[in-house]
């Protein structure tokens, strides 16, 4: 176990996740409604257009035509068609039990959301730079789960990271941590001392706003050897 000791640099809340949205994909969208030549649209009107579009569909459908898109290939059609008709009215990036659809479920929902003015449900995420003190080895490999029991440890004990995940906080595995933190970018690192700029969903890590600078105590995951008999 080793000794962190941590500061939040800042925390915003964001309805949009940095990058899901790009050139590329307005114009993939667009060509899947049929739209002609969406290539040659302006990069500026790309993403008003689209979203124009969309709304000429009825709300399903355009869940549907989003949703194919963005999760095409992880769920069959009859699970992805009935997603599209839950995406109206369910916070799908915070209760679907697959937690790796969750940032595409947000980035899905954000659009409609966006695009229907409010008809769909308002997408929570929040934005924090953190800076981390202490032996950084333990975020060498596979930092995912180590930083999420070092944000945890900033959090209240009530807090829904620790009465959902508290065996995986304390123990060898924590594998959900990569789905939990959508965004883990590195922004500065010393000997001693590194920054994150992390993005997750506000249902998870929303409890780390009250936090300022607190001690922690984390350890990487335990690696196991699958060749080992």
């Amino acid at each position: 176990m080793s000794q962190f000791k941590v500061e939040v640099l800042s925390f915003e809340q964001i309805q949009e996740l940095p990058g899901s949205w790009e050139k590329n994909d307005f114009v993939n969208l667009l060509g899947a409604m049929d739209y002609t030549n969406p290539d040659e649209i302006k990069d500026s009107e790309l993403k008003e257009m689209c979203m124009m579009s969309l709304t000429d569909f009825e709300p399903e459908e355009a869940a549907k035509i989003v949703l194919d898109y963005t999760i095409a290939g992880r769920l069959t059609d009859g699970q992805i068609q009935n997603l599209s008709h839950e995406i109206l009215t369910e916070k799908l990036w915070e209760e679907y039990p697959e937690l790796p659809l969750h940032p595409d479920l947000f980035r899905s929902t954000q659009l409609l959301h966006d695009a229907y003015n409010g008809k769909f449900p308002r997408t929570e995420a929040i934005r924090l730079t953190i800076e981390i003190q202490g032996d950084l080895t333990v975020l060498n490999d596979s930092p995912e789960a180590p930083i999420l029991r070092i944000l945890a440890a900033g959090m209240s004990e009530r807090s829904l990271i620790h009465r959902l995940f508290s065996d995986q906080i304390q123990g060898d595995r924590f594998e959900e941590a990569k789905d939990i933190l959508w965004q883990l970018n590195l922004v500065s690192r010393s000997e001693n001392s590194v920054t994150y700029d992390i993005v997750s969903s506000a249902y998870w890590l929303s409890d780390i706003k009250f936090a300022d600078k607190f001690d922690a105590e984390a350890h990487a995951d335990l690696v196991v050897d699958e060749d080992a008999e």
